[in-house]
């Protein structure tokens, strides 16, 4: 028994002497690297699809991890894909990335702005463009498992590569979860994703222990009305003023019911009605967005907008037949992400290491959306964790500070980030969080 002990700690003081040498080196491996990242960057930003559609930018990466040695499967919940590289005993970690593209026509004026046009579910034509960061967080996806492959000897366990689908409408981890990605594949012990940031340089990265995206809905409201000549509002019941009343009341939710202590946001961010300067429609129908971070704050807005609407109805006389018809888009609805603390700690002193600690900040909790925060919601209970990578030019973020200038935002048709130090940063950060992860558990 001693002599197996003895023989224990002498492979795990190899193992992690070649894991610090490794660590050492990381920046040099990925700088040697980042030629053939930037060209895939370019590639993926010049060809993006829309969420459901990923199928040519599911191949490429499936292709990718192939490449490297993993066991691939394509087509999970979509076109979602999943890549298993086994190294000997140990965690398992699972790194995610999501691939899909906005329906945004592009006017950075880059040279390598995405040209690509389709047409989206409502048979429109439009411009497509990663401008949520996709493409980054797929070339630093792809970076880190070259990274971890050529260090396969600094660690053991099982690595995890899941790119994911449909993140943009809410659907991609539902389907790749409902087809069993912990069951079918692997049970990871931790979960870690990345996200551009639109507002922190590039070079950095951030990260909030706890909350750090919101939970998100969507709600329909048709409101309903008598409508009739607008020479005669007498003998109508307006919807149109029913629905501003609405807009206004709907506000006394967070600021008269809500606890100030609770973060809540509820938005208006769509109104049609009408269609004539002298007519009053029978109808005005309400686009809401939900944002919040518990969950009984969630159901108590639900519950709110369901009563007020009502209650604005019943107050103008009409019918129960024509109250506003409250619909919640439930197959869309994420949960709020939840960092878990510990790994959160654990991953910002990973990244620390590698980066220093002048380069890691802490975040903020964001009232933005991820369904990123399902994989840690399942009956497993895994700790998950997604930090921010910065995106901005460091001149340019330089400048804004000093003369307020506003920053293209992520969604924007303007969101251009500095590609090539974002990605060196993110394919770092991540590599020195998984290897941290794969052999912490032997000290």
């Amino acid at each position: 028994m001693k002599k197996f002990k003895v023989c224990l700690s002498t492979g795990f003081a190899i193992m992690l002497a070649s894991y610090q040498s490794h660590a050492s080196t990381l920046k040099l491996s990925v700088s040697d690297n980042l030629s053939k990242l930037e060209q895939l960057y370019l590639q993926l930003h010049q060809a993006p699809e829309l969420s459901l559609h990923e199928e040519k930018t599911g191949k490429i990466l499936a292709k990718e991890l192939s490449q490297l040695g993993f066991k691939v499967s394509t087509n999970v919940g979509g076109f979602g894909v999943v890549g298993i590289y086994k190294n000997g005993n140990g965690p398992t970690v699972m790194i995610r990335t999501d691939t899909d593209g906005l329906p945004i026509t592009e006017q950075t004026g880059k040279p390598y702005a995405s040209k690509v046009t389709t047409l989206d579910q409502h048979n429109n034509k439009v411009g497509v463009m990663h401008g949520c960061g996709h493409d980054i967080h797929m070339t630093s996806f792809i970076g880190t498992a070259e990274q971890l492959v050529k260090a396969k000897e600094s660690w053991q366990g099982t690595l995890m590569m899941v790119a994911q689908p449909a993140e943009e409408v809410g659907a991609g981890a539902k389907a790749m979860l409902k087809e069993g990605l912990y069951s079918q594949f692997a049970k990871p012990d931790h979960v870690l994703g990345l996200h551009v940031s639109a507002s922190v340089e590039a070079g950095k990265v951030a990260i909030a222990p706890g909350y750090a995206l919101a939970n998100v809905d969507s709600v329909d409201i048709l409101v309903k009305g008598k409508g009739g000549h607008g020479a005669y509002p007498h003998k109508t019941i307006d919807p149109v003023v029913i629905a501003a009343r609405l807009v206004l009341a709907l506000q006394t939710i967070n600021s008269r019911e809500v606890s100030p202590l609770k973060p809540s946001v509820i938005t208006v961010g769509s109104i049609h009605g009408g269609s004539k300067h002298n007519i009053i429609s029978n109808e005005v129908k309400l686009q809401l967005t939900l944002r919040s971070y518990d969950r009984a704050v969630r159901n108590q807005q639900i519950s709110a907008i369901k009563r007020i609407s009502k209650g604005i109805a019943l107050s103008t006389g009409l019918p129960e037949d024509l109250y506003p018809k409250v619909h919640v888009h439930e197959e869309e609805s994420i949960p709020s992400t939840f960092n878990d603390p510990k790994l959160a700690v654990n991953v910002q002193q990973f990244i620390e290491q590698e980066l220093g600690s002048e380069k890691v900040e802490k975040s903020d909790p964001v009232m933005a959306g991820e369904d990123f925060g399902l994989y840690g919601r399942t009956d497993e209970n895994i700790p998950i964790t997604i930090f921010w990578l910065g995106g901005v030019n460091p001149e340019q973020h330089k400048r804004s500070k000093k003369t307020g200038e506003s920053l293209p935002s992520l969604h924007s048709s303007k969101f251009a980030p500095d590609y090539p130090l974002a990605i060196e940063t993110g394919v770092r950060a991540m590599t020195a969080s998984a290897l941290g992860l794969f052999n912490q558990t032997k000290t």
